[in-house]
């Protein structure tokens, strides 16, 4: 174990990318991390550190989860905005629990394992626990949830629903905010007290703030108030809404997150301190200019959360949908790379890595008009504050009428894309603006079959935007079109940009992509 002294402002955003809403907990010398992944599949990851301040995947809790058509993408159905959110991860006599709702079914799910990495056993909590957050106090559980009234309801000790006669109270109530009452509770027993720390908004204008409420008995009063706001210099965007943590050292810190345009919501690392049972983040309305990290591996090499793809090698898929372990840890059970996630539940029938040639295959079994609607898009995040991604496609087997490329996916997405007609290949540049789809460039580029794509992302400010380039596989440099998309964070689909390659087939089914040498650089 080893300490090092931090400047706190150079490890803010902790992680440079879309990981909200985060709650933490420590096992023995390890820290992990779940977060809200909504839409995407394979569904709620859950990272890894030694230190709090780098951070490697552990583990993917579910590969599908209702199968529903909104999951799926099926008949004009989708999960956008809605999905898993705000999970609350927790271990308890030699079990992981993770626990969180899903918006589109409205329902409250709690998946357990011994091993982070899984086999994941799912069950449901009768209910809907927006928000959700468990205790385990001895030999009861109870569990906090709600957005303006903050409740608390006992759990039968399988955790399937309330406890019959079990305690049920209102721990926390405001009505007259117009912004954002308290929610995003986080639940916890420390030192015989009871505390829960919300998310919550100014009231005079939009600004999160962390907020804290603390009980000296399950039934007692909670007092309280506001924790931390701060904007950390970030065009008036709080910082709010995590879980704590305690050090082998007996250090405490927060894990919270902020808007941060449209790279998405990012975790941001905070020292906790306490005044007796009082907790505080600054004192005299300052942060302290550096933090104490106890790394418990200081020789652990991390993986990175995002990264190049060759294809050339593939994980060991699981024959049961929710056993996470793989041969290797880099690869999720669906055999990709961990750092891909597929926009909605995959049809993986229609997806074939050839590592021999080093490509990625996509092929299509239905008609599809949009790009949002299109099954098996494989999107990473972004990165801040500049992020860069290209790919080469081949387009041998494409049909008369299939599209397939490279796109950013958020509500207002473009693509780059060949558009196969007949024996062309049609250059084209779809941009959604104001809801409508506009064609930005049309270009036919004859009969030649390999191409390559380049989207370049900056995402430093709450509008980014990003430039796209393209070439064919014989030319040297790449070609800009005269073009820059705004990128920005929405609450249609609640996530931040991300890049994606796609196919889908706008006439007749049953066309191939074949996408190789994917790069990612953070620049």
């Amino acid at each position: 174990m080893m300490k090092e002294k931090v400047s706190l402002g150079t490890i803010n955003p902790v992680i440079p990318m879309d990981y909200p809403d985060p709650d933490i907990i420590r096992v023995g010398d390890t820290y992990y991390l779940a977060t809200t992944t909504m839409h995407f599949f394979p569904g709620c990851e859950i990272l890894r550190s030694y230190d709090l301040l780098h951070w490697e995947h552990a583990s993917y809790v579910y590969d599908r989860l209702d199968d529903t058509d909104g999951q799926c993408l099926k008949n004009g159905e989708n999960i956008y905005g809605k999905g898993m959110w705000a999970p609350c991860l927790r271990h308890h006599n030699g079990c992981y629990y993770l626990c969180f709702c899903a918006n589109d079914t409205k329902k409250t799910y709690l998946y357990k394992a011994e091993n982070i990495k899984g086999p994941w056993k799912k069950q449901y909590i009768e209910g809907f626990y927006h928000d959700a957050s468990l205790l385990f106090d001895g030999d009861r559980v109870f569990i906090a949830f709600g957005n303006r009234e903050i409740k608390l309801v006992e759990l039968d000790k399988d955790l399937k629903g309330p406890k019959k006669g079990g305690l049920q109270r209102v721990l926390v109530r405001e009505e007259n905010n117009n912004y954002l009452s308290y929610e995003g509770c986080h639940f916890y027993k420390i030192n015989d007290k009871y505390y829960i720390f919300l998310i919550h908004s100014l009231p005079t204008r939009w600004m999160r703030t962390q907020n804290y409420f603390v009980a000296s008995s399950i039934e007692g009063e909670f007092r309280g108030g506001e924790l931390f706001c701060d904007d950390m210099g970030y065009f008036g965007q709080g910082v709010a809404q995590g879980g704590i943590v305690d050090t082998p050292d007996g250090h405490w810190f927060t894990m919270l997150f902020q808007d941060r345009g449209g790279v998405g919501r990012t975790p941001f690392l905070l020292p906790l301190r306490w005044k007796g049972s009082t907790p505080y983040i600054e004192e005299n309305g300052k942060l302290p200019s550096e933090i104490e990290i106890c790394n418990t591996r200081p020789d652990h090499g991390y993986m990175a959360l995002s990264g190049d793809d060759d294809f050339s090698e593939k994980g060991k898929k699981s024959n049961n949908a929710d056993n996470r372990v793989t041969e290797n840890e880099e690869f999720d059970s669906f055999g990709m790379k961990s750092f891909w996630q597929w926009n909605h539940q995959p049809e993986i029938s229609l997806v074939k890595q050839d590592t021999k040639k080093r490509e990625l295959l996509l092929s299509t079994d239905r008609i599809c008009e949009k790009f949002d609607k299109a099954i098996n898009t494989l999107t990473q995040r972004m990165t801040l504050p500049r992020s860069r991604a290209s790919v080469i496609l081949n387009v041998e087997g494409l049909k008369d009428g299939d599209r397939a490329g490279l796109g950013i996916l958020c509500e207002e997405y473009c693509y780059l894309a060949i558009e196969k007609a007949g024996e062309e290949s049609i250059l084209l540049l779809i941009s959604k603006e104001n809801g409508e789809e506009v064609e930005k460039c049309r270009q036919s580029l004859g009969k030649d079959k390999a191409f390559s794509f380049r989207i370049d992302a900056n995402t430093f400010a709450p509008v980014g935007n990003a430039t796209v380039f393209w070439k064919k596989i014989s030319e040297k440099e790449y070609k800009p079109l005269p073009f820059s998309k705004s990128l920005q964070f929405t609450l249609a689909h609640f996530m931040g940009c991300r890049f994606a390659l796609f196919m889908f087939s706008t006439k007749k089914a049953g066309g191939t992509a074949a996408f190789s040498e994917f790069k990612y650089e953070v620049y």
